[in-house]
């Protein structure tokens, strides 16, 4: 079964160890059957809040004959499995806010996790944010560019260890950075050339404007250097 390069990230970030995960807004069901079929895990839930992908999924894992490994559920969240059902969470697909808003909502599941794979859609530095507040800890970071965007994955643990960083880091991975990652380099070029272009089209018309300019300013230096690093 072939994987788009997000979707196949995504799965390769599941330790080899792992035996049971649970997939939220799993759509077509494509990850757990394709864990299920190369023997990564040896059960899954396939969750979905819309019954539509639900009966796509169930219609993809019989086309696999793996109704005995994967089993579909209809509900929102983490709200589909029990406290210590699986041992590992994916949540993708969604936004940075919504994923956040799912962890919030089950906390007693999510601390019970050994580990989740979160993948935004949109706004990654809300949800990194929300990560380093809580003091959970980042194992991991891939990026990956897919249709002409860029995506964030983070495989994140619970923990109890408030981490202070600069805000800089809430929008560009340090361990990231550290990994000098092949696509960091085009996606902090991305990056910089958005700020400038928004940054030379703002009128400093108010206190506000201003403020945002010096942010904008700063972040382009930050950028600059970071691509001096790479």
């Amino acid at each position: 079964m072939n994987l788009s390069d997000r979707l196949k990230t995504i799965s390769e970030m599941i330790d080899n160890n792992t035996k049971t995960i649970v997939d939220v807004g799993t759509d077509h069901g494509y990850i757990p059957i394709y864990l299920a079929k190369n023997k990564k895990i040896n059960y899954a839930i396939a969750s979905d809040i819309n019954k539509g992908p639900v009966e796509k999924a169930k219609l993809n894992i019989k086309n696999h004959n793996l109704e005995n490994m994967i089993n579909c559920r209809l509900g929102g969240g983490l709200t589909t499995v029990k406290k210590n059902e699986v041992e590992v969470a994916i949540i993708a697909g969604m936004g940075g806010n919504l994923i956040r808003d799912i962890i919030e909502d089950s906390l007693d599941i999510f601390r019970k996790l050994e580990y989740v794979i979160l993948q935004p859609v949109q706004n990654p530095e809300v949800l990194k944010e929300y990560i380093y507040s809580k003091g959970y800890d980042i194992l991991d970071e891939e990026l990956v560019k897919e249709d002409g965007k860029f995506y964030e994955i983070f495989k994140v643990r619970y923990n109890n260890n408030i981490k202070e960083i600069e805000n800089i880091y809430y929008e560009i991975s340090e361990i990231l950075l550290e990994k000098k990652h092949p696509v960091m380099k085009e996606y902090l070029s991305f990056k910089l050339e958005k700020y400038i272009k928004i940054c030379d089209g703002l009128k400093l018309n108010s206190e506000g404007s201003i403020s945002r300019k010096k942010e904008l300013e700063f972040k382009v230096s930050k950028i600059k250097e970071f691509l001096e690093c790479l």
